[in-house]
Formats: C-alpha cells, structure tokens, sequence
C-alpha cells in the first residue's frame, strides 16, 4: 500500500500541518470567512479543518447549496405539479424530502398515489418521456456547474420533437447573490472562499467586481483538504496586507474566464430573469428563465403556473444560516424538532446543507 501521501497527495497530513501553522502565524486578529459553496461545507466538517484553524478564524456558511436557496413558493409548485393527474414528476432525490409550507414534500405526495420518479440526470427523465405519452417535468434546481447540462438536454428535446418534455425552472447564478450579501452591513465577513465548481463554469475573473466594488478578498478554493487550506492562507495573507483582490488557489480545475463552451449553451437556452432565494429575498438577475424559442418546454407557461410567497416554517432559521447570520446551533428546531429523519427546513434535508453537516458531524 502507498502511503498517504502519495496515494493522495492532496490530503497529505505534514504539509496540511504546515498550512495550518502558517495561518496561525500569518492571523493578526479575529476573522469570519465565508465559504460560498454547500461542498466547501461538508468537506471542511469531513477533513476535520476547523480543528487545525486558530480560534481566530472562524468558518460560516453561505448560500451556497442550490436545495437550501431554492424558495418555499417554488417548492410549493414542485409538488403541486407532482400530484397533478397524467404528470410525472422526475426528481434528483435530494428533492424527495424537502418540505413545502405545509409541512408536506414528494416523499409524502408519492406515498399518496402521485407519480415521482429519481432520475440521475436530466438526460434521464428526457428518455423518461421518450417512452410514455404522459407529461414528463424535471425541476430544473442548481447554480452554472448544472445548467449546461440541462441546457444540452432542451436541445436535445428540441432537436427530437419530444413535446411532452418540461422544465419547471428554479437555477439560479452566485455573484448576484454574492452581491447582496456583500452589500448587507450586518453580514461583517473578511473573505470569501469561492466555490470550485461555479468557478470551473464562470472563470474566477466572475468575482473581481465584488473584491473591487467592496475590497473584500476572494479565492476560488478545491474540495480537498490542501486546498481548502491553502486558500484560506491565501485569504488570511490578503487580509492581514490590506488587499481585496481574486486569487485561484484551483487552478488544476478553474481558469480565469471559466468554461467558454458551458457558458455559451446556457446563454443559447436560458435568459436572466429575477429569482427568490431563500434567506435573500427577490434578486434581480439572479435567476434563468428559458428564452422565448424554448418556451414550449417551460412548466410554468404549459401548466399556468403563477410565482408564490409562502411563508417560512414556523420557527425555522434556515434563511438566517444561509446568510451567515445565524449558525443551526443558534436555531431552536436544530436536533429537536428538526432532524435528519424529520427535517422541518432544507437545511437539514439537503446533503450540501449547513444544518445537515452540523447535525451529521458536529463542530467544536
């Protein structure tokens, strides 16, 4: 057997110590960074990285599983379409469990007779409606790392004439979200770690209007432990020099202006529209919606769909944790009254979610 270093080299444990050590030395006074991405937050709780950091440094959380920011009124639709008759309803299985403002999710609608499928991809559930006259939709939910593929999947329908085929559209894109939060006096964050996967879509020179319009220091980070680390010494480094600048600490993956191809599919398929982000409210810009060519694909127009402002479930904090303001300790659900088995926000439900990553391994 290898060792460790070198069967990973990027989980290798001495120079992981090294990092850590040069944090300490590099750190002047108390941080906050926020890691963008609901990967940045497992990883950080898996590896064990807060235990390596100083007490000066502290990790929180941003909006960054797709699951968590998508709204209660969009969910809402979700499953409303789900118990519509002759529709099936294709789902990634992240979606199974999470609640609308009822209180009730897909689980429960398919327990009572609705027809809800997992797919794996959306390639699926477009072959799903290649081989039934039923109506086909797939809630199209996630950032720029899933929309090309997606997009490559309206195509698809398009070129085949397959008209039983829909979308039910909730994407989102991050800097406009990364905006707001930013713009936000009662955030107080020292650095952004950027999230590896959007980056390898929009190019780490995406962030470079936030580090210039607010002096806040941004690297795009891995999922690896010498890369989370590395990034987060690059940040400390920034901030202890008074810059704000956007370093890639992931360039084995993300370039400067990101994935040309990916980017020019979606901009063919989909057009920016307003979106709701739970936690943030409406953003203007922050949102996809299908463009007027693709619309015969578009849930909401086929089905008569109107937008919705639900209410949060009483007592849940969820859209406080995704903008860094609280963590699920702080929430008087967390572990209680809401749990993994019976998560009352998305949260806990999602496997990117603050809360889930919170209950599942715990922190210091």
């Amino acid at each position: 057997m290898l060792p460790d270093n070198l069967s990973d080299p990027f989980r290798d444990g001495e120079l992981s110590a090294r990092l850590a050590e040069g944090i300490r030395a590099a750190v002047q006074r108390p941080l906050r960074l926020m890691e963008v991405c609901g990967t940045h937050t497992m990883a950080i709780f898996r590896h064990g990285i807060r235990t390596l950091l100083p007490d000066a440094v502290e990790l929180i959380s941003g909006p960054g599983c797709p699951v968590c920011v998508t709204s209660a009124g969009d969910i809402d639709q979700i499953i409303e379409l789900a118990s519509m008759p002759g529709v099936i309803l294709t789902t990634f299985g992240d979606l199974l469990r999470v609640p609308g403002s009822s209180g009730r999710n897909l689980a429960e609608a398919r327990a009572g007779g609705a027809e809800v499928e997992i797919v794996y991809s959306p390639a699926d559930a477009l072959n799903r409606a290649r081989n039934t006259d039923r109506t086909v939709v797939f809630p199209a939910i996630g950032f720029e790392t899933t929309i090309p593929v997606i997009a490559a999947t309206v195509l698809e329908a398009r070129t085949e004439g397959i008209n039983n085929f829909f979308l039910l559209v909730s994407h989102k894109v991050v800097p406009p979200a990364l905006e707001v939060l930013l713009a936000d006096p009662e955030l107080a964050v020292d650095g952004l770690l950027c999230p590896g996967h959007v980056s390898a879509i929009i190019g780490a020179r995406a962030y470079e209007p936030l580090a210039e319009r607010y002096g806040m220091p941004c690297v795009v980070a891995g999922f690896e432990p010498l890369d989370i680390l590395s990034a987060i010494l690059l940040l400390v480094r920034q901030i202890r020099a008074g810059k704000g600048e956007v370093e890639n600490a992931y360039g084995r993956v993300v370039g400067e202006d990101g994935n040309l191809r990916a980017r020019q599919m979606i901009e063919r398929v989909f057009e920016p529209c307003d979106a709701r982000w739970r936690g943030l409210g409406e953003i203007p810009g922050s949102g996809l919606a299908l463009r007027p060519e693709f619309r015969e694909h578009d849930a909401r127009a086929f089905f008569g769909l109107v937008p919705r402002s639900v209410p949060e479930p009483k007592g849940c904090r969820c859209g406080e944790i995704l903008t860094g303001k609280v963590n699920p300790r702080q929430c008087p659900l967390f572990n209680t009254r809401c749990t993994p088995t019976h998560p009352v926000g998305p949260c806990m439900v999602s496997s990117e979610g603050t809360c889930a990553a919170y209950s599942r391994y715990g922190v210091r």
